[in-house]
């Protein structure tokens, strides 16, 4: 008999691992890699629209605009060629605005496949959200218990749905992080220097991407140097300490500054003056008065269904559960499962104190939200005879997000309207015919436009304001920057505004300055008008 070849004999073994290990798990992430789409869908269908309508012209959320804006001036020059900032501030270096550009380069990669329009940043989050299922249960292999479980919260947590329907970069930390996740499940069962090599890469991206996603490199950092002893410590504190740099970096030459600080720091003041004692204090104090907002804000979540209420309300359920969790595997003598547990459970401890010192309530729970959806997968497979732990966070999430949360703002998809339609396809004319790029020395101030927060109508009588419809600069042409500027601003600096154009609201003290000045419009609808400066 003919000996079989080598290429036979592997497709055969290839065959046989396929149908003994492959078959059953492919199939469990096919089809929990079907839940984003589903789920997108079925909320569509619910609020009285459907995917293809999902419009970012239409939504209330402006940090939409920037990441839209900036990563299409990515996409068609490099870089945008005018400034992106607050009141006129801008970057050292480039054109970005406060936030790190690493956060959206997964949207470039995408944007440079598929093209990048008004839908590509949905279709690319559900993209991106379905890889990271399929990745994790691949990775962790559910048995089915675990897998009807981990649909079950998926379902149940609005802000997956949410947050892939919009232009906000959330999925994609949400993405990356289920897939680190899945690397260190997978770890704990079989560690090799390949996959703490990668938990390293994804955590150090992560924190290039958002600061406090550095937590995320101490699982690495302790199984290296478990394995390495000193060697493993140096090198740990060599990558810590170079992706820290490497974001301080970012932030001060690539980043525009806010209109205020991002992070609160001035409790680090008295450690910085060496008065020890004191800071500690400091620390102590602005921890208990700011946990008392928390809570109370915590508990408006279940009464009224305040957004950042009902994230608090979860986060510090899923904080709790995890604890639980690690305090039984210990008991049980479950020693991977109680650090993999009772890590995740320090990760959501630091970021709760984090947000007590540094942040401000409302934008601070957004970035909970991260966690959140980490934690939900760490839930799902917990090894428990009964499914209390889930059923406690689903029926939160039922109750805070589907009963309780009414606020438009926070929970409506928004679809495409008529009036939209037309505003966005009548500017999109008018900038056309007015703005050409100035590409000497880009980028310049020669191409930004001013968006105006807001003016006081000039016949009102009683101070009414009205907001500027920045949701317009949807339709400037590729590589154009955006300042958004406090009307305050503007008008001290309406004769001596660096940017070529000024957006405003119609009818306001703005405009009849600008009038008074003899400044050219470009255009007006019936609600905003826009200025040449110069």
């Amino acid at each position: 008999m003919e000996k079989p070849s080598l290429k036979q004999d592997f497709l055969k073994k290839l065959w046989i691992w396929w149908n003994r290990d492959r078959k059953v798990l492919t199939l469990k992430a096919g089809l929990v890699a079907l839940l984003p789409i589903l789920c997108c869908i079925a909320a569509c269908a619910a609020q009285g629209g459907s995917l293809s309508q999902v419009c970012l012209p239409a939504s209330e959320w402006n940090d939409e605009l920037f990441y839209y804006k900036q990563v299409e001036g990515i996409l068609s020059h490099g870089y945008p060629q005018g400034y992106f900032g607050f009141n006129e501030s801008h970057a050292l270096k480039f054109s970005f605005a406060a936030w790190s550009p690493v956060l959206v380069w997964p949207w470039l990669l995408y944007g440079l496949v598929a093209g990048w329009n008004l839908m590509a940043p949905i279709y690319s989050n559900i993209l991106f959200l379905t890889l990271a299922l399929f990745l994790f249960v691949l990775l962790t292999k559910p048995d089915w218990k675990q897998l009807g479980l981990l649909a079950f919260l998926f379902c149940c947590f609005m802000p997956y749905t949410r947050y892939m329907l919009c232009g906000m970069p959330e999925i994609i930390c949400f993405s990356m992080l289920i897939v680190y996740w899945g690397v260190l499940v997978r770890t704990t069962e079989k560690e090799t220097v390949g996959k703490v090599a990668l938990l390293f890469l994804l955590g150090g991206i992560m924190t290039l991407m958002r600061p406090y996603l550095i937590l995320f490199l101490l699982a690495p950092s302790w199984l290296w140097i478990r394995r390495r002893r000193a060697a493993g410590l140096a090198g740990s504190l060599a990558v810590v300490g170079a992706v820290g740099g490497g974001y301080m970096l970012i932030k001060h030459y690539l980043g525009a500054a806010y209109f205020t600080p991002l992070f609160k720091t001035e409790w680090l003041n008295p450690f910085l003056q060496g008065h020890i004692l004191t800071g500690i204090k400091g620390v102590l104090a602005k921890i208990y008065y700011e946990g008392r907002t928390f809570l109370a804000l915590t508990l408006q979540g279940f009464k009224s269904g305040l957004a950042e209420g009902a994230f608090f309300a979860i986060f510090l359920a899923m904080l709790l559960i995890l604890l639980w969790q690690f305090l039984a595997d210990l008991r049980k003598k479950n020693k991977k499962q109680a650090l993999l547990n009772g890590y995740l459970a320090f990760c959501f401890f630091s970021m709760w104190m984090a947000l007590l010192l540094m942040y401000k309530m409302k934008e601070g729970s957004k970035h909970l939200l991260t966690f959140m959806a980490v934690g939900i997968m760490a839930i799902a497979l917990m090894e428990t005879r009964f499914y209390k732990k889930a059923v406690i966070i689903g029926a939160l999430c039922v109750y805070l997000f589907w009963y309780q949360g009414d606020q438009p703002g926070d929970y409506q998809i928004y679809f495409a309207n008529r009036e939209r339609t037309e505003q966005l396809a009548y500017w999109k004319q008018a900038f056309a015919e007015e703005m050409a790029l100035r590409e000497e020395n880009p980028p310049n101030f020669d191409n930004v436009v001013i968006w105006t927060f807001n003016d006081v109508l000039a016949d009102s009588g009683n101070g009414e304001t009205a907001l500027t419809d920045w949701q317009v600069l949807y339709a400037l042409p590729e590589g154009w920057g955006i300042s958004c500027c406090y009307r305050e601003y503007v008008e001290e600096h309406l004769e001596r505004l660096q940017s070529l154009y000024l957006t405003i609201p119609v009818g306001g003290e703005l405009q009849r300055s600008c009038e008074a000045l003899g400044m050219e419009q470009v255009g007006q609808d019936g609600r905003v008008c826009v200025y040449r400066t110069r």
